[in-house]
Parts: structure tokens; sequence; C-alpha cells
């Protein structure tokens, strides 16, 4: 159901889907509004955002040793973006990431958080006895 509408998102507003993909792959360092706005700016000056999408692509593809198959990023991007950005956005998704929460909440999510201090489990009290 999910994936579903991350469809419909995508096929109606990319910018949206890019820019949360972007924010993940770029661990933090560019927020998922900047992205997008950069993205649908692209798309409707240009209509050549798949060139930009495509940058990061090739990102994920290195932090993940990802095989470029069937073809070369760029073609992938050109011949289907909406269908690349799904691709990406289910690979992150598989991987852990809850793309809503944006990269900051999924490092916390994981107690990778900065300044976050691992917990100790909780203290079991020991089965009563006779």
């Amino acid at each position: 159901m999910i994936l579903e509408s991350v469809s419909l998102v995508t096929c109606f507003c990319p910018c949206v889907t890019f820019g949360l993909i972007a924010e993940i792959v770029d661990k933090g360092n560019s927020t998922c509004t900047c992205d997008g706005t950069i993205y649908g700016a692209l798309l409707a000056v240009t209509g050549l955002a798949c060139l930009y999408s495509c940058y990061y692509r090739s990102k994920l593809r290195a932090q993940y040793d990802l095989p470029e198959a069937p073809c070369m990023d760029c073609l992938v991007h050109f011949c289907c973006e909406t269908c690349a950005l799904c691709q990406e956005y289910r690979e992150l998704k598989n991987r852990g990431y809850d793309m809503s929460i944006g990269w900051e909440a999924n490092m916390e999510r994981q107690g990778q958080g900065q300044g976050s201090v691992p917990m100790a489990p909780p203290m079991i009290s020991p089965a009563m006895t006779r």
C-alpha cells in the first residue's frame, strides 16, 4: 500500500520523492526541501531534472556497492525518471530507512545520533522462588 502511494506521489510530484531520497543519500548534509526545490526548478525550467537525479543514483550505488545494471544511471533516469526514483526509494526503504522522517530521525532511531548515549538494558529482577 505504501509503495503504491509513493508511486502516485512520484508520478505527479517527483520532486517530493527525490527530496526524500537525496536527504538520505547526502546523509543529512542537505534537506529534503532544498533538494526537492532544486529538482522542481530544474524540471520546470529545463525539463532535465533527470541529470540532477542521476547524480544521486550514482552516489547511492557507490554507497552500497550496487552494480550499474542493466544500463547506465543517466539512461535509466532519462528513459523512466519516475521508475528510477521509485526504485531508489524502495532500495533505501529495504535498507531500513523510514523515508518520511528524514536523516536525523533515522540516525536517532538507530542510536547513532550526535550526542546520543547508548542506553543500558533494563534491570530484570530475578524470578520469584519458593
